[in-house]
């Protein structure tokens, strides 16, 4: 498909998917040609989804090379599609509300991944109530290389089987993968679960994790998702 045919409508998406890795960038939560963005189209934008080419910049992005495949991962029009794809498509499946897909190598929260998780099922215990409130529960999922299909099945079943609906997972030695309803929610996401590994790293002695009568007040008022 020629560029010539991609719908006007799907030209916001795409300045929006740019202005979200141009803003990762500058603030350091991206760096070099890590990491990748996608968003899900409706039908008046074409359908199918965007994301990011192969080896892209998230801040040097050009909104006419983002890659547009098809629902099934067939190529529509642009770059070739981001390794990470087969992940990207995996989520929005699993997680029907989500409208968008962030995954960096954010410094601390590797860093948190290479010194050692809180546990398995929780990276970080919960130390703020916005972690508790915005993020909700994010799992390690074990390290396999860039790309690996294994990666994706391994999510969406996290996915299916959270009892609190999941918005984040954390890719042992990689990166965290965020989603959300949309490109400016899953981007404050994925600043409060760096921040949140950023001051678990940086406190010495720990702190302790909030009370589960605190949390449970949380759930009551805001509906935290933990």
């Amino acid at each position: 498909m020629s560029q010539a045919q991609i719908p006007v409508a799907q030209q916001a998406c795409r300045d929006e998917v740019v202005r979200v890795g141009a803003s990762l960038f500058l603030r350091g939560y991206a760096h070099s040609t890590a990491g990748n963005i996608s968003l899900r189209l409706d039908e008046s934008q074409g359908g199918g989804f965007l994301i990011t080419p192969t080896d892209a910049c998230l801040g040097q992005l050009d909104p006419g090379a983002l890659a547009w495949v098809s629902d099934d991962g067939q190529p529509l029009a642009g770059e070739r599609a981001s390794k990470t794809l087969a992940l990207h498509r995996r989520i929005y499946a699993a997680a029907p509300q989500a409208r968008c897909v962030l995954h960096t190598h954010s410094t601390h929260l590797v860093a948190l991944s290479l010194q050692g998780v809180w546990s398995e099922p929780d990276i970080l215990p919960p130390i703020t109530p916005y972690q508790v409130m915005k993020v909700g529960h994010v799992p390690h999922i074990a390290y396999r290389a860039p790309g690996d299909a294994a990666v994706a099945d391994e999510v969406a079943q996290r996915i299916a089987q959270a009892r609190h609906p999941l918005r984040a997972v954390m890719l042992e030695r990689l990166g965290p993968v965020v989603w959300h309803h949309s490109p400016a929610q899953a981007m404050a996401l994925l600043e409060e679960l760096e921040e949140t590994a950023r001051l678990w790293l940086l406190c010495s002695p720990r702190p302790a994790p909030l009370s589960d009568a605190r949390i449970d007040e949380l759930r009551q008022r805001f509906n935290a998702p933990w």
